[in-house]
């Protein structure tokens, strides 16, 4: 744009093994941008080169932060006609040292985030600009199934649909091939039949290589392929599936560093709870769904969620199926797991977490355990724990935009978190996730059972008479489990003494006195008090 030149380097070059080179290199560098000014001296991960003098574990490093500090004071008096202009790019601007963060060194600092939906959509525009796509292709929705994705997962994502685009097509044009063959079994017609069966599945999640004989037949099937005729290659376009395809093999930035994801767990492994899913409909389903009219009615922050009860009744499990539904990325936090013995560390893994929410988002951050890390504040309380909470709210409604970022948290305490936590903004509902009611509990028997398929029940077993017994009195969901595995361990005994006794195998089927015996060895995890 300014038509000047561009002196681009990267820092880790400037770094030399010999006493005083590294510092020499700096200096011979700023005086070629000012030999060659007025231009733009770019340097590439400079973090690598100005970490904090405090922290530095030598020498050297000070001493290449300190000239550095004077090549960049130097350049202030040169004459106007001669200016450089110095940028730094780094994804660690905290690890610089603040001395070169003052006014008169880089006193512009411009921070390029995870571009949003809108943004995504520009990226997604500009990089198909030479790719033939369909003419009414909705970039909206492909905008929108990837969030997290950065400039460049985007462009590796063309990339990828355009070669799942060669593997479509290279497919249809085998089966066209094999329809006008004979069957017979020329050497010719079983090269052509294995291209269809080597390619890679457009269904396919992960891309598994073929074995090596397999491979090179494939290669050589490529080689003899002919040219695809010219009305063909007119028709051919980079479709909407394409991309869809892509999608599973290219993972966003933001996913590859931690543990953001989409669980598996859906309404249908819930065997119950009706009125906490409607709960929870309004709090995050609507909001993803009809994000229009909340805008309307300028609801803007996301409602908190507590989910509080006696443990193993589901709750986590809820809060990975209303995440699945609403296809919203997950991350889950044990309240435990951030805090740290050091003073600092508690709070940066908090805000941590709710960074690489943001920049997942839309996205939910379920707190498991959550009064671990938020416990009731007191003049008696130690310090740490104290600074913990005060992080935690101020990410849930500080300064810091949340929006598209959901929080979920799960306790058997509520009594002891901090009552700040609780009030509007942040987890303003509390859903009590109770002991399940006996129609909840065969529910639940039939959602871990499969409807009685798997494992397979005899004949003889009555799933409403377990839920209806007394014995499962005080069961929570995950005591159920417990229990229909106890009765698969019992089945599977028996049948095994049975193998050694008569050296044949049987069907496995769970029968009555197999549940009666696991019910002597399960019970209940909460008591009626």
């Amino acid at each position: 744009e300014l038509e000047l030149p561009m002196l681009k380097v990267a820092a880790t070059e400037m770094v030399s093994g010999v006493s005083g080179e590294s510092e020499q290199k700096l200096r011979e560098l700023f005086e070629q941008a000012v030999s060659s000014a007025p231009c733009v001296l770019f340097i590439d991960e400079i973090d690598a080169i100005t970490p904090k003098r405090e922290v530095a574990s030598k020498d050297m490093e000070r001493r290449i932060v300190a000239q550095f500090l004077t090549c960049m004071d130097d350049l202030n008096n040169v004459p106007a006609t001669t200016q450089v202009l110095v940028i730094g790019a780094t994804n660690r601007p905290d690890s610089l040292d603040p001395a070169l963060r003052r006014a008169g060194r880089f006193d512009r600092e411009i921070c390029l985030g995870i571009p949003d939906e809108a943004a995504r959509e520009k990226i997604l525009r500009t990089l198909c600009r030479k790719l033939k796509l369909p003419e009414c292709f909705e970039f909206h929705h492909l905008a929108r199934l990837t969030p997290g994705y950065v400039g460049a997962d985007l462009m590796a994502l063309c990339r990828e649909a355009a070669m799942c685009t060669v593997n479509r097509v290279l497919i249809k044009s085998e089966q066209q091939k094999r329809k006008h063959i004979h069957t017979g079994g020329s050497a010719a017609e079983e090269s052509m039949g294995i291209g269809t069966d080597i390619l890679v599945e457009e269904d396919s999640k992960q891309l598994e290589l073929p074995p090596k004989d397999d491979l090179q037949r494939l290669l050589d099937l490529l080689k003899k392929q002919d040219p695809l005729p010219e009305e063909q290659l007119q028709k051919l376009c980079i479709e909407m599936n394409d991309f869809i395809v892509a999608l599973s093999s290219v993972q966003p930035s933001a996913k590859r560093e931690g543990f953001v994801t989409i669980p598996d767990v859906t309404w249908a492994d819930i065997g119950a709870l009706e009125d906490v899913r409607e709960e929870l409909t309004m709090a995050i389903l609507a909001p993803v769904r009809n994000p229009e009219q909340f805008k309307a009615l300028g609801l803007t922050t996301p409602a908190g969620v507590l989910l509080a009860g006696p443990p193993g009744c589901g709750k986590t499990l809820l809060a990975k199926a209303v995440a699945n539904e609403s296809g919203l990325n997950f991350i889950s936090v044990k309240g435990p797991e951030l805090l740290n013995m050091y003073v600092g560390e508690s709070e940066r893994a908090v805000r941590q977490v709710f960074q690489r929410a943001r920049n997942s988002a839309p996205c939910v951050i379920f707190f498991d355990e959550v009064d671990a890390l938020c416990p009731r504040r007191s003049d008696r309380e130690v310090r740490a724990s104290v600074r913990v909470v005060n992080q935690l709210l101020t990410e849930m409604d500080g300064l810091e935009n949340r929006q598209q970022v959901f929080i979920m948290a799960a306790t058997n305490r509520p009594d002891i978190i901090d009552p700040a936590i609780l009030r509007p903004g942040r987890l303003d509902k509390t859903l009590y996730v109770g002991l399940p009611p006996p129609e909840d509990r065969l529910a639940i028997l039939k959602t871990i059972t499969k409807d009685g398929t798997r494992p397979p029940l005899d004949i003889d077993v009555s799933l409403e008479e377990i839920a209806y017994s007394q014995h499962c009195d005080c069961y929570t969901g995950a005591d159920l489990s417990a229990l229909v595995r106890e009765a698969s361990i019992c089945a599977l005994r028996q049948e095994m003494t049975l193998q050694n006794i008569q050296s044949k195998k049987g069907e496995i089927k769970i029968s009555h006195k197999h549940f009666e015996e696991a019910f002597r060895k399960v019970k209940s995890s909460v008591s009626k008090k």
